[in-house]
């Protein structure tokens, strides 16, 4: 298989095996439009398996996003041809209109101009607390 290196835009590398289209849709970029590589399943020496997004043109990504969804994958800045940045992605502290409140009795349910505001509550199990009505969320 051959996929052609990107003159400007985004490689998200060492995403979790199956995780791949997640993180596309999240992403929304129009695949009718922008030129994009989805590898899935692909051999890792650090993880075994792994899936691996090429998007031309595409460089502003919301990195603390696409850390909450998965805080182990790499994000690559490619301009000129050339790597410019590399983005360790980590579990973001804060979350901002990412994660949506479930509790019907919190604000923010109630109020739509209301942002959603999570802050991480325990790394080891990905919950997140909302900052309103307390609401635990394992992400």
């Amino acid at each position: 298989m051959e996929v052609n290196s990107i003159e400007n835009g985004i490689v998200i590398d060492h995403i979790r095996a199956g995780f791949g289209m997640k993180v596309l849709q999240y992403l929304d970029v129009d695949t009718g439009r922008d030129t994009v590589a989805l590898i899935m399943n692909a051999q890792s020496s650090k993880h075994g398996r792994k899936d691996i997004i090429k998007i031309e043109n595409l460089i502003d990504v919301d990195m603390t996003a696409l850390g909450l969804l998965d805080c182990g994958a790499t994000v690559n800045i490619i301009e000129g041809g050339r790597l410019t940045r590399k983005v360790k992605l980590e579990l973001p502290e804060k979350v901002v209109d990412v994660i949506k409140c479930k509790n019907p009795r919190c604000v923010t349910s109630t109020e739509p101009s209301i942002a959603h505001i999570f802050r991480l509550v325990d790394p080891s199990t990905e919950e997140y607390r909302c900052e309103y009505c307390d609401e635990i969320v394992r992400v």
